[in-house]
């Protein structure tokens, strides 16, 4: 039986071999389209999963009441998680983890600057980052031990065993490899090539014990049994125990969870990325289901050719039920072969999705459990498309068909209309939010950032940069490659502290308003071009009181509402400040985000980066050229590395541009699914209609008129399409567009536009076929009669 299936599904693809190429192209590339998109979705679901003891390991957060709502953040202080240890017997494990960029790891004539962490012993025990080489349990556990990546040991020792050799760190001291992790999976949270003990951080001066000080991550792991109401209820008031900030409570986010909810409101975590997630699976559906619609819609089209062979097999004896098993066993042979050419689509595929996403994917056909899925997926896809077609063909009646009166579906409405409507309907509303996403980036890159992005650079303080700075600066001047030099605590487009004590004259009782800090010694406002609107900008060097000395934003100064704020005292957990000048606001953090209020602060130590401004009369090569001969005169120990400014904010925007291409892309393919099906719904019309054509070309009919006729139908679907299509689009992206305070419109422009490339579109696939019927003989048409 299943080989008589067989041989007659072959036999009728082969006998429409067109239509069948149009099913199998459009199944296969809706399933290359859905696979590609879930291939996405697997990894994103599948973040920090993989550790053993997944369920147990918590991140604890601060959250308090600040600006009037409820916040959540991650930074922690580092006497917390000993704290945490010791005084609550539910917890089994807690570790501290700071990043580390500074670090300079040399072997012989090899130096190395790269990402890095610095935790305490038990990090292995809570995280299943496999050790190939030494002892999970011991690795970290003296301060001079360090732990490399395959990567990174590769690159110092080659293929030399690094276990018990040693390693530079800084030329200050001598760290022993104590094991070799292996390389961190595309599908984690972490992102480091080596680990060294927190231990350490004593010896370099970072360890601070202020309770105040939120500097790092703290992750504990429950003993079994223990939950997260449990914990949270335990650790809320860890900070009125000790001289922490009374006002804030501790609280534990499960790993289940850290990538997915990004989002904190309302006291919880929510959605962030797992709202993409959600769009994108649907995304994935949609694009199955289209191409589903063209076979169901193909399959009826073809009705008339089929109905004596459903009318000859009933006679004969064949049930319904067999009609049915026929018609899916087609569908599901021209999804298998789909399939087959899906995935092959997805290898071409594949190195181009991967830079799109910013991901390395790759399909698991080493896993018996795809192949189970993919299976399953194609039978599933089979008998979606499949059904039907089966069931409306396998329900002629005899007697109706062999006397040739069964019509095609004819009526204001029908099911072939309304799947093409519903074709066209998706693919108008992923043309219209693709360009609403690009217009919201769009939006936000001509976005007046309050300061100069061209033709700066910056450079983190390494090494020997803070004790020869001063020379390192007269050099640069005098090299004519600079136009202006300034030190800041962190790059302008980033805020890396924030505070919330300051207070000053006027300010409500209970208001906790945080500010956003940065810090700087000259030539803030000169180097980065930022409008200065009333006093001075600070100055140490001129005026050694301006260590105590402020820049107030418009957006600070609005909210301490001071009527003349240059020359007014603001106080701090460390004294007194005076307010020296007003700047423009700027953008900083986020260019999605309304202006924070950033309070920029006088100093001359503690100052993280360098900006220079860099001269425009030369080119940027030689600029770059006689800065990189400075530093490394005068920092021999570390690479000269350096970032433009302006580069550097455009990756503000990337998470953005992934989701505007991935749309895009997948709209483009319903476009393309969705014409291919209507062109060859449109070859079927026209073949259907043949003999009317020739009498209307007998009775004087033009070609115009002919094309006008059959080309009609079709638009009129898509303007209904349209006009659906519109009202869900501009909900789901005006939902879209409040998760971002500074957004663009959703103008009537778009919507015009879509409708008017949606006709043309359809007006262009359908056209030829429509006029290649109408060109035809009437003579040949008409013979027969």
């Amino acid at each position: 039986m299943a080989g008589q299936f067989f041989k007659v599904a072959v036999r009728n693809l082969q006998r429409n071999s067109s239509i069948s190429a149009v099913n199998i192209s459009g199944l296969a590339v809706g399933i290359a389209g859905a696979v590609l998109i879930l291939l996405w979705v697997q990894n994103q679901l599948s973040y920090d999963q993989f550790h053993t003891n997944k369920a147990r390991i918590y991140q604890v957060f601060n959250r308090t009441k600040i600006n009037g709502t409820l916040q959540a953040w991650p930074s922690t202080p580092m006497p917390l998680a000993p704290a945490l240890k010791a005084d609550y017997g539910q917890v089994e494990e807690s570790v501290r983890t700071n990043w580390v960029g500074s670090f300079v790891l040399k072997n012989g004539d090899k130096k190395l600057e790269t990402q890095g962490l610095t935790a305490d012993p038990a990090f292995l025990k809570l995280f299943s980052f496999p050790l190939l080489k030494g002892n999970a349990n011991t690795a970290l556990n003296n301060v001079h031990s360090i732990l490399l990546t395959q990567k990174l040991a590769k690159k110092l020792f080659g293929d030399t065993d690094p276990v018990g050799k040693f390693i530079a760190v800084d030329s200050t001291a001598n760290f022993t490899v104590t094991g070799v992790l292996k390389n961190l999976p595309n599908n984690t949270q972490f992102s480091f090539e080596y680990i060294v003990p927190f231990d350490y951080m004593k010896e370099v001066h970072w360890y601070n014990t202020d309770w105040q000080f939120n500097s790092l991550q703290t992750y504990v792991m429950l003993k079994k049994g223990v939950t997260e109401a449990t914990a949270n209820k335990l650790f809320k008031d860890i900070y009125r125990r000790y001289p922490g900030e009374k006002l804030n409570d501790a609280f534990v986010h499960p790993m289940g969870k850290w990538w997915l909810y990004s989002n904190y409101e309302n006291g919880r975590f929510v959605g962030g990325r797992l709202n993409t997630v959600h769009l994108f699976t649907v995304i994935a559906l949609l694009i199955i289901f289209i191409a589903c619609i063209n076979y169901m819609n193909l399959g009826t089209a073809r009705s008339a050719r089929r109905a004596k062979e459903v009318g000859i097999r009933k006679v004969a004896g064949a049930e319904r039920l067999w009609l049915i098993k026929q018609f899916l066993g087609e569908s599901l042979l021209v999804a298998f072969v789909a399939g087959a050419l899906g995935l092959v689509l997805v290898q071409l595929a594949l190195p181009w999705f991967n830079g799109v996403v910013d991901r390395t994917l790759l399909v698991p056909y080493d896993k018996p459990f795809f192949w189970l899925v993919a299976v399953g997926f194609i039978i599933l896809t089979g008998v979606v498309a499949g059904s039907y077609p089966a069931f409306y063909l396998s329900a002629f009646k005899p007697v109706k068909v062999l006397k040739g009166t069964v019509q095609a579906m004819h009526g204001l409405i029908n099911p072939r209309r309304v799947l093409v409507v519903v074709q066209f309907t998706l693919a108008i509303v992923f043309i219209i939010s693709t360009t609403v996403i690009y217009r919201q980036i769009n939006y936000a890159q001509k976005r007046d950032t309050g300061y100069k992005v061209d033709n700066l650079v910056y450079i983190y303080i390494k090494g020997d940069i803070a004790k020869n700075y001063t020379t390192i600066r007269n050099d640069l001047v005098n090299s004519g490659a600079v136009s202006s030099i300034t030190r800041t605590s962190s790059p302008i487009q980033d805020i890396w502290g924030d505070n919330d004590q300051y207070q000053w004259d006027g300010k409500s009782p209970g208001l906790r308003q945080s500010f956003g800090e940065n810090s700087t010694d000259h030539d803030f406002t000169k180097t980065f071009g930022l409008k200065l609107l009333a006093g001075r900008d600070i100055d140490i060097a001129a005026n050694p009181t301006d260590t105590s000395a402020v820049l107030l934003t418009e957006q600070a100064a609005k909210i301490m509402n001071f009527k003349n704020p240059v020359g007014q005292t603001i106080k701090a957990w460390n004294g007194n400040y005076h307010v020296v000048g007003i700047v423009k606001n700027y953008v900083a953090i986020s260019p999605f985000a309304p202006s924070l209020p950033i309070i920029i602060r006088g100093a001359d130590r503690k100052l993280g980066t360098i900006t220079l401004k860099l001269n425009t009369q030369n080119s940027v090569a030689d600029n770059i050229n006689k800065i990189s001969t400075v530093f490394k005169q005068y920092n021999p120990n570390y690479p000269f590395d350096f970032k433009f400014l302006d580069e550097s904010y455009r990756i503000k925007f990337q998470e953005e541009q992934h989701i505007g291409q991935m749309v895009a892309v997948f709209a483009g393919l319903t476009i393309f699914i969705s014409c291919l099906g209507l062109f060859a719904l449109a070859a079927c019309m026209a073949e259907g209609r043949t003999k009317e054509i020739g009498i209307r070309k007998v009775l004087g009919a033009s070609v115009v008129r002919i094309t006008a006729l059959l080309t009609g139908d079709f638009l009129i679907l898509v303007l209904i399409a349209f006009a659906i299509a519109c009202p869900v689009a501009w909900w789901l992206m005006n939902k879209w567009l409040q998760g971002y305070p500074y957004h663009t419109n959703i103008n009537w422009w778009i919507f015009g536009l879509t409708g008017l490339a949606s006709v043309l579109i359809a007006f262009s696939t359908v056209s030829s076929q429509a006029i290649k019927a109408a060109l035809a003989n009437p003579a040949k048409s008409l013979k027969t009669e």
